[in-house]
């Protein structure tokens, strides 16, 4: 355990950064994990879903919460799947 007030205060810090981050990173999977099954499934409302799914995503590489290349690969396999439905 932490013995310095600083080095206490930052512990109590990473707690809290560390259950926000959990909790999006939770939001962000859960949208993938719509999007794609609304993909899969060629529903009505998959565009809206996709859609959602990337502005999550955006926000999450914003924050740091994943690399930009890693949000891009995930927009790209939505929006292929997409295409390959309207085709």
């Amino acid at each position: 355990m932490a013995n310095l007030k600083s080095a206490i205060k930052r512990v109590r810090t990473a707690e809290r950064k560390t259950n926000i981050n959990k909790a999006q990173r939770s939001k962000m999977r859960t949208a993938l994990k719509k999007a794609r099954i609304a993909v899969e499934e060629n529903a009505e409302d998959a565009e809206e879903t996709v859609k959602s799914a990337v502005k999550i995503l955006d926000r999450a590489a914003t924050k740091g919460l994943i690399s930009k290349e890693k949000a891009a690969r995930h927009k790209s396999q939505l929006a292929k799947g997409l295409n390959s439905n309207k085709a």
